[in-house]
């Protein structure tokens, strides 16, 4: 018999999941923790009721009393029932993950999966996925929402990069690369630059910076609309000191007498 189409907001299923620690029912492990004080241990579960017949039975996708299949998808590692959405078990992951398994390729480095596009195409941070999204601070590596890979090799997940993106902010939260090709961010502010001239007495003042792209250290002209790394053209940098002023001929002259 097909899965009936019941569930939680989280998962098509035909069952309910008897939790190992407190031996309550619930559709899934995130219905229980919204509702209890503790998590449940997802790979511990061993006894489900059928939505159908009520029957409580060990965990397997198809009831053995009424013949209900519980989910069009089944891990009988990670108890997961669910519609089917190509989902596949990573063994190096250790958890479930939506596929199709032809699109997506298991980094050893940063211990996750990425998208077949990424492979040979990315920067590596290892375990990076074990860390959690330094936007929201939850966990990625066991989200249900997918994650978005820096060009720096950081992972935010995708929500939390779209949110930061539409309140303007373009650099990592954690090595304040930038998130993004800015190439025609900073041509703009090229032009902006070449609009507003600095005040006479700015005209020859220097900074020292650190770019925060190609962490050169370089001393460029002053611009309160931003200093450009005069190796990689970025404007994402750091101011690294004081203003240096270039002194007056004259002035200089009488210094040195």
């Amino acid at each position: 018999m097909a899965a009936t189409q019941v569930g939680c907001e989280h998962y098509v299923r035909s069952c309910l999941l008897k939790a190992p620690c407190c031996g309550k029912f619930y559709v899934c492990r995130l219905c229980h923790d919204g509702e209890e004080n503790h998590q449940m241990d997802r790979f511990k579960v061993r006894e489900v009721k059928c939505a159908a017949c009520n029957s409580i039975q060990e965990s397997q996708q198809i009831c053995k009393e009424c013949e209900v299949k519980f989910g069009e998808y089944y891990c009988d590692i990670c108890h997961l029932f669910d519609k089917d959405k190509k989902q596949y078990h990573c063994q190096p992951c250790g958890i479930c993950r939506i596929g199709p398994r032809e699109k997506y390729f298991h980094c050893t480095k940063c211990n996750l999966c990425l998208a077949t596009d990424l492979k040979d195409n990315h920067k590596c941070v290892e375990n990076v996925s074990r860390q959690n999204c330094p936007v929201c601070m939850e966990d990625i590596h066991t989200s249900r929402i997918g994650a978005h890979v820096l060009p720096c090799g950081h992972l935010l997940h995708r929500t939390c990069f779209e949110d930061m993106f539409r309140t303007g902010a373009y650099r990592c939260p954690l090595c304040m690369h930038s998130a993004f090709n800015m190439k025609e961010f900073w041509e703009e502010r090229d032009k902006e630059i070449a609009q507003t001239p600095m005040p006479t007495e700015y005209q020859d003042t220097t900074v020292k910076i650190i770019c925060n792209d190609c962490q050169a250290r370089c001393t460029v002209s002053f611009h309160v609309l931003g200093m450009k790394c005069s190796s990689c053209g970025s404007y994402n940098t750091a101011q690294d000191g004081g203003l240096i002023v270039k002194a007056k001929q004259n002035r200089a002259y009488l210094y040195m007498t």
